[in-house]
């Protein structure tokens, strides 16, 4: 992953909630109980939590995510998403705007600097800012679907992913645009498809061609 592929990600996503109205801000996103405002409210509360968490480990510090953990996240959430359409807007472009500076300031040799997101580094947490915009773009429902998803971050999420694949099952992944993909051991299920909707279909969105055979149920996204 690179820096330039967060921030092709994050142009796609401004550039589609630009000009956002109060109907359409109002409607539902793709993820059940959350209108769109829920959702670009949660991206900008990530990016100034996640822009927190670049500047801390630069300094050789860690910082909770979010002030209060979970339930205060799910509360901002709450009360940032019925905010006008054109402060949804503006904070969701300062926030994004901001966590790209912060990922501009990380050196060569800071990659391996720990952070608090899962207990992991600014390597992983760059990747996890990647696969926030990256999804929730689709998730919003304005146009934008897996199917823009690259095969570099197919290829991120499928691996990130793999805890999903219940146990005792051998999941084989056979894209129609790429390489086989496969995890566990056990039954052997064969889904065939593209490669963007066998993604889309093991991260829990939405297909927009088919994926074929014998789905198992997968575990909760890790």
């Amino acid at each position: 992953m690179a820096l330039i592929d967060v921030k092709t990600a994050a142009a796609r996503l401004t550039e589609l909630v630009d000009g956002l109205d109060e109907t359409t801000a109002r409607g539902d996103s793709l993820l059940p109980g959350w209108t769109r405002g829920h959702l670009i409210t949660h991206v900008a509360n990530f990016s100034y939590a996640f822009t927190r968490q670049v500047e801390y480990a630069l300094r050789g510090e860690l910082v909770e995510v979010y002030d209060g953990g979970r339930p205060a996240r799910n509360a901002a959430i709450d009360a940032g998403a019925d905010r006008p359409a054109a402060v949804l807007v503006e904070d969701l472009s300062q926030a994004v705007t901001g966590l790209l500076a912060a990922w501009d300031r990380v050196g060569p040799d800071d990659w391996s600097r720990p952070i608090s997101h899962r207990n992991s580094t600014l390597a992983h947490g760059i990747d996890a800012t990647w696969r926030e915009l990256e999804i929730h773009t689709s998730d919003l429902g304005l146009g934008a679907t897996p199917d823009e998803w690259p095969a570099t971050f197919c290829a991120h999420l499928l691996d990130f992913l793999r805890p999903r694949t219940p146990k005792g099952v051998h999941l084989v992944l056979q894209p129609s645009d790429g390489p086989v993909w496969e995890d566990g051991t056990g039954e052997e299920r064969v889904l065939t498809g593209t490669l963007t909707s066998l993604t889309a279909w093991y991260a829990g969105r939405p297909t927009t061609t088919p994926v074929e055979g014998p789905e198992p149920e997968l575990l909760p996204y890790p």
